[in-house]
């Protein structure tokens, strides 16, 4: 218009659109990123990991409790140095213990010895239980039975019956059922308890279906029945693998108890079974005693696994009836590492359920016989203790 002027200068300058449009979008390149899109292959692969996260965190927490419950923390009477088990004889397994007059007897497996003439039945004595003396050369069994081969006699024990005698049980190798045992039983001449015995004719036990029998262990009950309990040795007719019964389908390896006439030697009816190996004893078990607590309640001692094995060890059931139902322990009373032992087995208790002989492997190829002190307390689980 007349008398006005126009700045060129200074007029705003007219802008295209779709030009600014693309310089905004220029700038935001060079700044920030647009979000990433979440992808379903993302998505299942954070999901994993945040499950394994989880599930390890729940087995951390978990697997703690799971172990306790298996395994237990040990009674504090494990790391006691006073409740340590004496080594007292060398070479003497499977120990039977007898306590007459105020000596203690025990009663071992023939030595491991290549000779043809060695004792059948050995036995130490002790006054004090920690101090034992093996009396070299006797036998409690001069003579064997017309049914078994001379070697290879077994876990003897041995009790004393009302006229005064003694009855020694053990296990001989049968003639006819050769490498195969039977449980034999003989009777003292006179009245001492290292003998000597006579024989039986014929054996006690011997149930071939189960291969033999092994480990007696006399037992008289508070009314003064005789008992008599072994292992029906399932195993010896496995089908393989340790100690012959480690490969399925795994064979009845039971605990039997067989009811005597008052003359320790006459069997009164059938046998019972009393135990059976579980998945927990490996091939078998083997080496009964049995006690009757003063509370009145039964204690069955036996090992279980293979002797040959770290996994041998001594267990123990209780039951209120002689002839069960027993109830296991949660822990073996002895087992390989308690007090520095290997292979701890073969136990026999006393009548009082307050000492215990047993064996444990010793000077890499013998198994030695080892004295303990027990306490069986008020809620059925036994520990060990001092002399």
């Amino acid at each position: 218009m007349p008398g006005i002027e126009v700045n060129n200068a200074s007029s705003p300058e007219l802008v295209n659109p779709t030009s600014l449009s693309s310089q905004v979008t220029d700038t935001s390149n060079k700044g920030e990123q647009p979000p990433k899109r979440w992808t379903r292959r993302k998505i299942i692969l954070w999901l994993g990991i945040a499950f394994l996260g989880l599930a390890a965190l729940v087995l951390i927490i978990t697997l703690p409790v799971v172990l306790l419950r298996r395994h237990p923390p040990d009674h504090p009477s494990y790391h006691v140095k006073e409740n340590h088990p004496l080594r007292v004889v060398d070479n003497f397994p499977d120990p039977g213990l007898l306590e007459f007059n105020g000596t203690w007897f025990a009663f071992g497996t023939n030595a491991k010895k290549s000779t043809t003439n060695k004792v059948h039945v050995p036995v130490a004595t002790s006054d004090n239980f920690q101090n034992w003396s093996i009396l070299v050369g006797h036998d409690l069994l001069p003579e064997v039975g017309d049914w078994e081969i001379n070697p290879h006699h077994w876990a003897p024990d041995v009790i004393q019956r009302d006229d005064g005698k003694f009855v020694l049980y053990y296990s001989g190798e049968s003639k006819i059922h050769q490498p195969h045992h039977c449980v034999g039983v003989a009777v003292s001449e006179g009245t001492s308890p290292i003998g000597p015995y006579t024989p039986e004719k014929k054996p006690l036990a011997c149930p071939m279906e189960y291969g033999g029998a092994i480990d007696p262990s006399p037992f008289r009950d508070a009314d003064g029945k005789f008992y008599v309990s072994y292992k029906a040795d399932g195993n010896s007719v496995g089908h393989g693998g340790d100690c012959n019964n480690a490969k399925k389908p795994l064979v009845s390896v039971p605990i039997m108890l067989q009811e005597l006439e008052n003359d320790g030697v006459t069997p009164v009816g059938d046998p019972v079974q009393i135990l059976d190996i579980d998945e927990s004893d490996g091939p078998l078990v083997e080496a009964p005693n049995i006690i009757r607590a003063e509370q009145g309640i039964y204690y069955l001692f036996f090992s279980s696994h293979c002797f040959t094995s770290p996994g041998y060890n001594v267990k123990y059931a209780h039951s209120t009836s002689l002839k069960g139902p027993y109830k296991r322990a949660d822990r073996p009373l002895l087992r390989t590492g308690d007090f520095g032992l290997e292979s701890p087995g073969g136990a026999t208790v006393s009548h009082d359920g307050t000492r215990m002989v047993f064996h444990a492997n010793c000077d890499l190829i013998f198994r030695c016989m080892y004295a303990a002190a027990i306490n069986i307390n008020l809620n059925s689980t036994i520990t060990l203790a001092s002399f």
